[in-house]
């Protein structure tokens, strides 16, 4: 068997009806060499016993993980099993949108050798409804990023890990201390160090949209996105403060979680030391009507006052 050129890496846990339809998607797939590295979290063996009635039709391999790693280590996990010089992260709920996705892919990384890292449109299919919604990277997004990765704080314009395929770089991993922030978070890190980068404007990826996926339980949780949000910053560099769009999103993020008082982010569980801007941030906020912080025009014009009086 040829070495791969693309690893998919599956980090799975149950869900064998979603998995099931993920590999057979890629069984259907015109691209070659890949392989399907599929790594296990599960308690039970329904994904092992899935997995054997693929092995005649895919370059798979299982790996059961003798202790439950969880997200994102379990997506790690699958990266440091890879054979493959390019990483294609899929959850067990996404699949390819057509049979010729991945060879997208594959003819990217030979039209463009200077990238390390591809994204593509996508689509959100929600179970609940069947609705799907097809999201494009807009000119205004592309812009953005073209400036710097840390746009990405104010829409994730890349979408989930599904999206994309990058290049292995040894010990560039998805940081397990964050569950909500996770995804930005490695794209940010990724393309501060390997900021060549292409946007393929064709949908390649469904994205399942289902009530079992860890961002729905974490969202508006002030206990999740405070800590994780000020880690963020904190690993990655307080200079980053002074990119506007940074600023503005600490803003938004004390205005919607409630965010009234310092102690409110000891409380939430982040301890660390803050950067002088931020507490100043929650005072000012404490002091305008919470109406007034919700009219969208209002609250961006009062952050840019306290941005520019304050950095």
């Amino acid at each position: 068997m040829p070495e791969p050129l693309i690893s998919i890496c599956i980090p799975a846990y149950r869900r064998v009806a979603y998995l099931e339809r993920l590999l057979h998607s890629i069984a259907r797939q015109d691209h070659a060499p890949f392989e399907v590295v599929l790594t296990d979290d599960s308690p039970d063996d329904s994904v092992r016993e899935l997995a054997g009635r693929f092995q005649d039709k895919l370059p798979l391999r299982y790996i059961k993980n003798p202790v439950a790693l969880g997200t994102p280590e379990n997506w790690n996990e699958g990266i440091r099993q890879a054979r493959g010089t390019w990483i294609k992260v899929m959850h067990d709920d996404d699949w390819f949108a057509t049979d010729t996705a991945l060879g997208v892919f594959g003819r990217a990384i030979v039209a463009h050798p200077e990238a390390t890292f591809f994204f593509s449109a996508y689509q959100n299919v929600y179970e609940e409804n069947g609705v799907i919604e097809p999201i494009w990277l807009g000119p205004a997004g592309r812009r953005r990023l073209e400036r710097s990765p840390w746009y990405l704080l104010g829409a994730n314009y890349i979408g989930n890990p599904s999206c994309t395929l990058f290049r292995k770089q040894e010990g560039l991993l998805f940081d397990p201390a964050f569950k909500w922030v996770v995804d930005f978070e490695f794209y940010i890190r990724y393309l501060d160090a390997f900021p060549r980068y292409r946007y393929l404007d064709e949908v390649l990826v469904n994205v399942g949209i289902n009530a079992t996926q860890v961002t729905n339980y974490t969202f508006g949780v002030t206990t999740v996105q405070v800590p994780e949000n000020h880690l963020l910053l904190e690993k990655n560099g307080r200079e980053h403060l002074k990119n506007l769009v940074v600023y503005d999103y600490f803003w938004r993020l004390y205005r919607n979680l409630g965010i009234r008082e310092t102690a409110d982010i000891a409380t939430a569980g982040y301890t660390a030391p803050l950067p002088q801007a931020l507490p100043s941030m929650i005072r000012w906020q404490s002091r305008i009507p919470r109406a007034v912080l919700r009219f969208g025009p209002a609250s961006k014009t009062l952050m840019f006052l306290h941005y520019l009086t304050h950095l």
